[in-house]
């Protein structure tokens, strides 16, 4: 009698793991909560994203395009590789409101933006003498949501920089990308996406730092084409400047 309700115990035990399993496989993570994904598969994407408009980057990254209300890090070898023409497709889709340009190395010129399909009169180019200042007027663009795009260059940015300006973004639908050098990926950092972009025969190699979804160590290879007809442009014209002003909290 007690080997038979042994036995009866055992199958009914091995049953009800069994279900268990079958029922842990078929619910999915972000049911659960938005932030959690399979380790095999790219996670949602809670916000808004828009299309970096290369289809084989799309399928890498999580909400198939660029995330809104985040901040993306873009580890460049060098200005000037390509990373302008790698973001203008999303840039002319959200050029509705102005495009924000906050310290970049050299003056956005107004006929390279028109050749990459933006309108000049939709560039914001902010300088500023201070990192102090610098930081203010990103956090100001991205709380105010007045601009489609921020672009942000900065050499190095403090880990509770990062974390204001991160939750700065997560207050509206700007697309937020700090350009930094190759050598800070080996940096912490709380975006959420991260890539390090390198120049290639034709386009540019994507190497894929920080994702939410399966790591990738093979780069992607990106063909980016120059416009002919930028090249034959005869002048160049600088996007006029506006200097950030004085803080608020430093007044």
């Amino acid at each position: 009698m007690i080997i038979l309700i042994l036995v009866l115990y055992c199958i009914k035990t091995q049953y009800f793991s069994e279900s268990t399993m079958l029922t842990a496989a078929k619910i999915n993570p972000e049911d659960l909560h938005p932030s959690l994904w399979r380790a095999s598969q790219l996670a949602r994407n809670h916000s808004r994203c828009i299309s970096t408009g290369h289809p084989s980057l799309d399928n890498q990254l999580p909400g198939a395009g660029w995330p809104t209300g985040s901040m993306t890090d873009l580890h460049v070898q060098q200005a000037g590789i390509g990373e302008l023409r790698l973001l203008a497709p999303a840039l002319t889709t959200v050029a509705k409101r102005k495009i924000a340009f906050l310290q970049p190395p050299h003056p956005p010129q107004a006929l390279a933006l028109a050749a990459m399909g933006l309108a000049p009169e939709s560039a914001l180019w902010l300088r500023a003498t201070k990192t102090a200042d610098c930081l203010w007027a990103a956090e100001q663009v991205l709380r105010s949501g007045s601009c489609g795009a921020l672009l942000f260059w900065q050499n190095q940015i403090r880990p509770e920089s990062q974390r204001r300006l991160t939750l700065a973004a997560q207050e509206g639908e700007t697309l937020f990308f700090m350009m930094r050098p190759l050598a800070a990926a080996q940096d912490p950092s709380p975006a959420p996406l991260r890539l390090a972009l390198r120049p290639r025969a034709g386009g540019l190699e994507v190497e894929f730092v920080k994702r939410r979804g399966p790591q990738r160590d093979e780069p992607l290879f990106l063909p980016i084409q120059v416009n002919p007809a930028h090249r034959l442009q005869p002048q160049r014209q600088a996007v006029p400047a506006y200097p950030v002003a004085e803080p608020a909290l430093h007044q």
